[in-house]
This record gives structure tokens, C-alpha cells and sequence, in this order.
């Protein structure tokens, strides 16, 4: 029975034509690495010797990009994986020599300190997130950039130092706006039909841990039908962001209050 329907299932979804494999492969695996390139390149695009503090700079994966900008890491030091063995968590973590520890809400610098900001994946990590954005525009210089990048909707990571599972645009343009930013980009990284996937792909492993029920052949073929349909909508997508995305990045100027 089950087999009957997983056929029904294909023919419906994906008629006429096989799995493709590399569309199973490829949808719902792209959220790091969207994130990735697109910092990347704000960062190289930067002028030289600019100074840029990368705010809850964890690991500082980053620093690599900043060989021709005066770069200063930033963060509060206190995550430990090893503390609190809930959510999903990194295996080793290592901070190597940061410039500064400190709250990203208080970081001991005097105002306009920065041509650059750099805060990628940290703000729900953060109890008060305004507070942050608050201590940015004032270490910014004016005409200072704010490159930030955070979830739209993220499950517990890092616990127990993960407050807020993400935010909307709304949220950017409502906050940036109040703290003297004029919002330059914003892009969402991913659709709805990219994160369903990820979750989707995410579902057999969190089944073993949590229900202890590791899936049957027959569901791992169910799930590579819907995957494959999955990755066709995301082609074909024309806007499911505006419900469901991996995460935002935004590039934000400090406004001149001189100009203002």
C-alpha cells in the first residue's frame, strides 16, 4: 500500500519526468553560503584602511576578508558548548585572541571609533537587540556602514544564549530608521520553498534523537519526491519570501546628523 502511494505520489508531483538528483542536493543546502559570499563581498568592496569592528565576532570567520581594512573583533566570550547540552550546538568552539570583551551593548571605544560594523548572526543572541543597534550607530562614524545579517527563523542554537529565533524586514526598518540609519540593501537569502527543505532535510536525524525512530526506506524515498517538488517551486519561485526565508542581510549608512 505504502508503495502504491508513494508512486501516486511521484506521478502527481513530478510527471513525467525522473528525480533529479542535483536539485535534491542543492535545495534547502544554500543558507550558509548565500550568507557567506554576500558578506564577503561587502567586506572586499570596502576601501582600504578602513576601520571596522566586527561586533560578536565568535570565531572571527571574517578576518580572512579584512587583510586590507584595520580590523577589531569583538564579543562577550562566554559561550561554552559544553554548558548547556540543549538545542543544537557547535562540537568545539574557539575564539581564539579577541581585541576586545566586552557587552556588544558597551564596547570601550569613544563615538565614531568606526568607518565599519560588522554584525553577522548575532543579534538573537542578544537579550535587548535595540541596544546593540543603539551602541553601533554610536561607535559609527557618520557615512559609516552597518553590515548585519541575522535569521528570519532559526531553531535554539547556542543555548542558552539564544533569545529570539529571528526578524522580519519590518523590524530593520523600523529600528535602523529610529537609530540614524538610512537602509542601503536588504535582501532575503532564500525562500519558503528553500527553507521547508532545509527543515525537511534536518527531519530524519531530529526523528532518531528525539522519537527515537529512525525513518524506513520507504520515508526517505517519500521525502526525496517532495524534496525534488520542493526544489522545482523554488525555480519557479515569483515571491514566498514575503512568508519564509533562511535570514536578512542588510547594509545600512549612518545618517550625517549634520546633514539632517
Amino acid at each position: 500500500m505504502l508503495r502504491l502511494l508513494l508512486d501516486k505520489l511521484n506521478k502527481r508531483l513530478n510527471p513525467l519526468r525522473p528525480l533529479n538528483g542535483s536539485l535534491i542536493d542543492a535545495v534547502g543546502s544554500s543558507n550558509e553560503n548565500n550568507r557567506d559570499v554576500w558578506v564577503k563581498k561587502q567586506l572586499t568592496n570596502l576601501p582600504a584602511d578602513s576601520s571596522l569592528l566586527d561586533a560578536g565576532a565568535g570565531e572571527q570567520p571574517y578576518k580572512k576578508y579584512c587583510s586590507h581594512l584595520h580590523y577589531v573583533s569583538q564579543d562577550f566570550a562566554q559561550y561554552n558548548p559544553q554548558e548547556l547540552k540543549q538545542g543544537l550546538q557547535m562540537k568545539e568552539w574557539d575564539y581564539g585572541t579577541l581585541d576586545i570583551v566586552s557587552d556588544v551593548a558597551a564596547i570601550p571605544r569613544p563615538d565614531a571609533s568606526f568607518d565599519v560594523v560588522l554584525c553577522t548572526e548575532v543579534i538573537e543572541h542578544i537579550v535587548n537587540p535595540i541596544d546593540a543597534i543603539k551602541e553601533f550607530s554610536r561607535l559609527l562614524k557618520p557615512g559609516g556602514q552597518l553590515i548585519l545579517t541575522a535569521p528570519f527563523c532559526s531553531m535554539t542554537h547556542f543555548a542558552p544564549y539564544h533569545f529570539y529565533s529571528g526578524y522580519n524586514r519590518f523590524f530593520y526598518e523600523t529600528v535602523l530608521n529610529r537609530e540614524g540609519f538610512d537602509i542601503v540593501e536588504m535582501s532575503e537569502n532564500g525562500n519558503y520553498f528553500e527553507y521547508v527543505a532545509q527543515e525537511l532535510k534536518r527531519v530524519n536525524a531530529i526523528g532518531t534523537k528525539y522519537a527515537d525512530h529512525a525513518p524506513s526506506a520507504d520515508v526517505i524515498e517519500a521525502q526525496q519526491v517532495l524534496l525534488d517538488y520542493l526544489a522545482q517551486c523554488s525555480t519557479k519561485d515569483e515571491g514566498s519570501k514575503e512568508l519564509l526565508f533562511f535570514g536578512m542581510h542588510v547594509r545600512a549608512i549612518k545618517k550625517d546628523p549634520s546633514r539632517l
